[in-house]
């Protein structure tokens, strides 16, 4: 996963924490729940990231090859 890949979903997971922050604080309920609706979204995107990583790490292993 690139560095972008991850700055990314680092900067969706803070977006949503910010809204999710705006919606406690004005009592707007469905802004609170879009901001965690964005966080979890951005989570997920995260996992699949370290998925990707992690079985491209084992297929490396497995062939023996260093070259990352």
């Amino acid at each position: 996963m690139g560095i972008a890949d991850k700055a990314g979903n680092k900067i969706d997971e803070l977006a949503g924490k910010a809204k999710a922050a705006a919606g406690d604080a004005t009592d707007d309920r469905d802004l609170q729940a879009e901001g965690q609706a964005d966080q979890s979204k951005a989570h997920v995107k995260q996992a699949g990231e370290n998925i990707k990583d992690a079985l491209r790490d084992a297929t490396t292993a497995v062939k023996g090859d260093d070259r990352r």
